[in-house]
Parts: C-alpha cells; sequence; structure tokens
C-alpha cells in the first residue's frame, strides 16, 4: 500500500459554473484507483461564485474587471487549507488575459493544471492522426483563441462554431435564463441539450474528426463518449485525471 502522505492536496476554483466544480471533484473520485476512503486523493473543493464575474463578458469588455484577480484570491485560500495543485472547471479562465493575471498572484510553487494543453496533449497521444478538431465552448473561449493557441502547439487544427450557431444555440444553451445550463443544471433541459447537439453536428459537418466539449458545463448535458462514431471529449475529465497524475501518479485509474 503506498504511503498516503505522498498524496498532494488537490484544490478546485469552484463556482465558474458551481455544478461544474462539482463535477470536476465527482470525476476525480471516479477516475482515482481507491479501495477505501483512505485510499481517495485530498480534495478541496471552495465554490464562492457572487465574487467571480463572467469570464466571456470580460473577454468581450477588457474595461471591467479581470475575474482572474477573485480567481487568484480563491486559489490563494486553496493554498491555506493545504492544496499545493489546482484546477479550474472553466475553460474559458484559461485564456491568456485571465490565466496570466491567476498565475501573477499565487506561489511560483503552485502547480495550476492548464486545462487547454492537457487536453491538446491527450488528442495528439491518443488520436496521433487526427489533424483537425471541433471545440464547443462559450464565445469567450472561441474569441481567445485558447484552443487555437493550445492546439496548434501540438500541430492539430481547431474547427469553431459559426458565429451564427454560437449565437443562437450554443451561448442561449449556457446562459439562457429560461433553458440553459447555468439556470439549469440538473437536470439538463430537453432545450439546452438540443442545441449542444446542433452545434456538434455542424462541427462535425465540417471535418471534425473529435469534439472537444470546451466549456465545463457542456458535459452536464452531453455524456456520450461517440456522436456518429466522432469522439466526444470530455475536457473536465481530462482535468481530473491530470489533477490526479500531478497529485499522485500512482492512484490514477489505468485505461
Amino acid at each position: 500500500m503506498m504511503n498516503l502522505k505522498d498524496k498532494n492536496m488537490i484544490g478546485v476554483v469552484g463556482g465558474m459554473g458551481p455544478y461544474a466544480g462539482l463535477d470536476l471533484v465527482r470525476k476525480i473520485f471516479d477516475e482515482t484507483n481507491a479501495k477505501s476512503d483512505q485510499e481517495h486523493i485530498p480534495v478541496s473543493l471552495l465554490s464562492v461564485p457572487h465574487t467571480i464575474s463572467d469570464r466571456t463578458s470580460y473577454l468581450l469588455d477588457p474595461t471591467l474587471i479581470n475575474p482572474g484577480i477573485a480567481i487568484s484570491t480563491i486559489v490563494n485560500r486553496l493554498i491555506k487549507q493545504g492544496a499545493n495543485i489546482i484546477g479550474m472547471p472553466c475553460n474559458t479562465a484559461h485564456a491568456d488575459p485571465i490565466f496570466n493575471e491567476i498565475i501573477k498572484n499565487i506561489p511560483k510553487k503552485i502547480i495550476i493544471i492548464h486545462m487547454i494543453n492537457e487536453v491538446a496533449n491527450y488528442i495528439k497521444i491518443k488520436y496521433p492522426s487526427f489533424k483537425n478538431i471541433g471545440v464547443l465552448s462559450t464565445t469567450g473561449t472561441s474569441i481567445s483563441n485558447v484552443y487555437q493557441n493550445g492546439l496548434n502547439q501540438v500541430g492539430l487544427n481547431e474547427i469553431k462554431i459559426s458565429n451564427e450557431i454560437q449565437k443562437t444555440k450554443i451561448d442561449p444553451a449556457i446562459y439562457n435564463k429560461k433553458y440553459g445550463i447555468k439556470a439549469f443544471s440538473n437536470p439538463v433541459t430537453e432545450q439546452a441539450k438540443s442545441n449542444l447537439y446542433s452545434g456538434i453536428n455542424y462541427l462535425i459537418s465540417q471535418g471534425a474528426e473529435a469534439v472537444v466539449l470546451g466549456c465545463t458545463e457542456i458535459p452536464l448535458a452531453i455524456t456520450k463518449q461517440n456522436i456518429n462514431k466522432i469522439p466526444i471529449i470530455d475536457s473536465s475529465n481530462i482535468l481530473a485525471r491530470a489533477l490526479i497524475l500531478a497529485s499522485s501518479p500512482n492512484s490514477l485509474n489505468k485505461k
């Protein structure tokens, strides 16, 4: 049996949205090879969504307060609780203007897992013949080109949703107060699911060899691993596995 002291605490910045934070923690537990309570990795989730402004709103209007400031405050609170491996279940928060603000305000010794880079590396290793990857995300993630840059670093190309579908289908599926995932997370509405499937089908029609669920709330709605034989990549699950690997490599479920 491994020394439990070898397990570094994982800190999860919740609230972006709240159910995405819960979903990440659940996936950390699911992806951990543990046969008892004591064999699980220590995890601290801090969800204070009222302090973190919308990431997309900031990227659309940089005169607003950078949400990275509030996020870094939460990270530092997690560090005080004992966490030294940090995960942020929000793809948009990894856009450079936000991510760099966070890094600037936390200790250099702290490991913060970069979700987008982990997704890109995963695809490159798992599907070495693939070139064109569809990404379903918020407008903020799309316009920041965070996936485009991450995928390009490993020789992959991003296929984006059309502006019309982004505006009329994907953003409402996430933000609409009558049926969006932020308003109805458990369960997700059928309208939100239908909108998201429209986006996935569009990406496949444009030649996507795999589709990344590039918003951590989308996996709450889309749980299939393949659609029309096209792999569906859950960014939250990849983040969960990367956090486990950084905390306690021997605790990761082998797949």
